[in-house]
């Protein structure tokens, strides 16, 4: 089992992963494969199903489907650019993308949203049709998007493509026990087994470069959240806070003998900061998702700026730790909150930021797994209920309580000697069954829970 660092960590744009990223993707991939037919089509039609209905205009599906037809990419997203291009859109009622004839598509009889029950394979699913001039289906494919802007078509899914099949690498592991047990033989760190694992596919400069940048473009976010004030769009009037809290502990600085508690308040700062950047559509990287994006880097900005003997030169390790963390989670469970929950998205991403941070503070392999554990564990049940669908009620501040329980869980780990009753393998796999017994009603549909109990209008 292989999964990328750089596909667990990939710059995107907001406010998801799952519904925003993902169906850009699929778009991108129907146009290379309308690209690859011995006939040419006039037009394009989509459906949307289970998740991506119930809460597809709150998380900007509609959006990212009319930008993926006319060929823009998630980590190439111009705010201006995407604005003209769907103006354009409405206007013509066409796209142009580049290889291919003027396809008509008009978002309002042409983007469907359909409301029945969800599509086999996921509960994200697309259906992307092209059309001959008389309006009939000449090709469809079927998209799935499941989870951290991971795309796979019905026959991909149908054949477990959602695995690697790439080249063999020095160290593969698919449970968090063989990962221990190949660290411990080896005298490696998590981190360098992983390194190593990367290295099979890519040159050490390009993941040294590529490490650097995914860093940099969450240290950015961070920054740009904490710098911005506002009201976030989607109709909640949901105000941006992080600015605020920031500069009221800016303020605070200065006195005496301040609250212990209030390294708290740093941290659930520095992931509001990145997911309200999110909500507003704003450049993130999925961590492993984008309704999870602010646990890892509000984590390792606690780490760099609160912890004494920090240095930026442990952040590749706390990152690739955490990708080895993420890949097992995925692998064996699920990312996808449409899929198992928020435990799915927070509590991976609470299990990774635990486990990166116990790597960087000095933890055995035995006590990053567990440190891990303990944050997963204690995500576990927690439901996906956006109020109106869309990424910010409650999500914001569950980031920051993400990031709380991470620190807290490696803190925990570290003062064991890595032996526990629980192995993360263990709640990993209740993860994914309680996502199976869990009602659709609380898995990212907005049909249950704070959605239909709290005032949205």
């Amino acid at each position: 089992m292989f999964v990328s660092v750089f596909d667990m960590f990939k710059v995107g744009v907001g406010p998801s992963s799952s519904h925003t990223i993902g169906p850009m993707v699929a778009a991108a991939r129907f146009l290379d494969h309308l690209r690859a037919q011995p006939f040419a089509v006039a037009g394009v039609r989509v459906s949307l199903h289970g998740s991506l209905a119930f809460t597809g205009v709150g998380h900007a599906t509609d959006r990212a489907v009319i930008l993926g037809l006319t060929g823009m990419r998630a980590d190439a997203y111009d705010a201006d650019i995407a604005e003209a291009a769907l103006e354009q859109v409405k206007q013509t009622a066409q796209v142009a993308p580049m290889g291919l004839p003027v396809l008509r598509f008009h978002p309002k009889d042409d983007l469907i949203f359909d409301y029945g029950p969800a599509l086999p394979g996921h509960a994200n699913g697309m259906i992307f049709k092209g059309l001959d001039s008389q309006g009939d289906t000449v090709t469809q494919v079927t998209y799935y998007s499941i989870g951290g802007g991971f795309v796979l078509t019905e026959a991909e899914h149908a054949a477990g493509r959602d695995a690697d099949s790439g080249p063999p690498i020095p160290y593969p592991f698919s449970t968090a026990t063989q990962m221990v047990q190949m660290a411990e033989s080896s005298g490696k760190s998590i981190a360098q087994l992983k390194r190593d694992n990367e290295r099979s596919r890519r040159t050490s400069p390009d993941l040294d470069t590529g490490l650097q940048n995914i860093w940099a473009v969450m240290s950015d976010c961070i920054d740009r959240g904490l710098a911005t004030d506002g009201i976030l769009p989607g109709g909640l009037k949901v105000r941006r806070r992080a600015r605020g809290i920031h500069q009221a502990l800016l303020a605070e600085r200065g006195m005496n003998q301040p609250a212990p508690h209030t390294i708290n308040d740093w941290m659930s700062a520095y992931a509001m900061a990145v997911n309200e950047e999110n909500a507003a559509g704003g450049r993130v990287v999925t961590a492993p998702t984008n309704g999870a994006a602010g646990v890892i880097p509000a984590t390792i900005r606690y780490w760099l700026d609160h912890v004494p003997g920090a240095s930026a030169a442990g952040v590749p390790d706390f990152l690739l730790t955490a990708a080895a963390i993420g890949g097992l989670i995925k692998f064996n469970a699920s990312i996808s909150g449409a899929e198992c929950g928020c435990q799915a998205e927070v509590g991976s991403a609470a299990a990774m930021a635990a486990a990166g941070l116990c790597a960087v503070l000095g933890g055995t392999p035995a006590q990053i797994e567990n440190a891990a554990e303990i944050a997963l564990e204690h995500h576990l049940g927690m439901t996906c209920d956006p109020v109106r669908g869309l990424v910010q009620v409650p999500c914001i501040e569950r980031n920051g309580l993400g990031c709380i329980k991470a620190v807290s869980a490696a803190s925990l780990a570290l003062r064991g000697d890595g032996v526990h009753l629980v192995p993360l393998d263990a709640a990993i796999e209740t993860m994914r069954q309680t996502g199976a017994d869990m009602s659709d009603k609380y898995k990212e549909t907005a049909l249950g829970g704070l959605a239909v109990n709290v005032p949205n209008c």
